[in-house]
């Protein structure tokens, strides 16, 4: 059983309050827009760190984390990226990768709004976390914590907080 961590769009932020909620995680994965390669230094010293970049990160993040990334984690195949959009609207990149050969959890970000949805169509599990960070236009900070369990997910707890 893994514990696993799903934030985004820190922008450069680790909020403090994300340390309880992430205390018992055993990772975390940043959807992108990190901010700078000190935040994700942060972040990584905490926990180990899966991520990607966003379109606001800079060389600097850029060098450490590719733009797509694909992983396994006990029995769940994990695609992330940050601008992926989400069923039914997923971005035209993206879009080929995730029909040819679908996860069965698809991360991304970008929007700042939380989103946790089922594809039927594909069969896979989207969730984008929202934004962590205090720049952009969401109202209100979340984050996403998930257990894994061999090839099953459970256990899915929201963090909001105002911004």
């Amino acid at each position: 059983m893994t514990k696993i961590g799903i934030l985004s769009d820190t922008h450069g932020f680790v909020e403090p309050k994300l340390y309880d909620f992430f205390a018992g995680c055993d990772m975390l994965f940043h959807a992108g827009d990190i901010g700078n390669s000190a935040t994700a230094d942060t972040l990584s010293d905490f926990k180990p760190l899966i991520a990607v970049y966003g379109n606001i990160d800079g060389q600097d993040v850029r060098i450490l984390y590719p733009e797509i990334r694909r992983v396994k984690c006990e029995e769940v195949d994990i695609l992330m990226t940050h601008i992926g959009g989400y069923p039914g609207r997923y971005e035209r990149k993206i879009y080929p990768l995730l029909k040819s050969d679908p996860p069965k959890l698809f991360i991304s970000g970008h929007s700042h709004i939380l989103k946790v949805m089922f594809d039927k169509s594909m069969n896979l599990l989207h969730i984008n976390p929202g934004a962590m960070g205090n720049t952009g236009i969401h109202r209100v900070k979340t984050a996403v914590r998930i257990v894994i369990d061999n090839d099953n997910m459970k256990d899915l707890e929201i963090l909001e907080l105002p911004k």
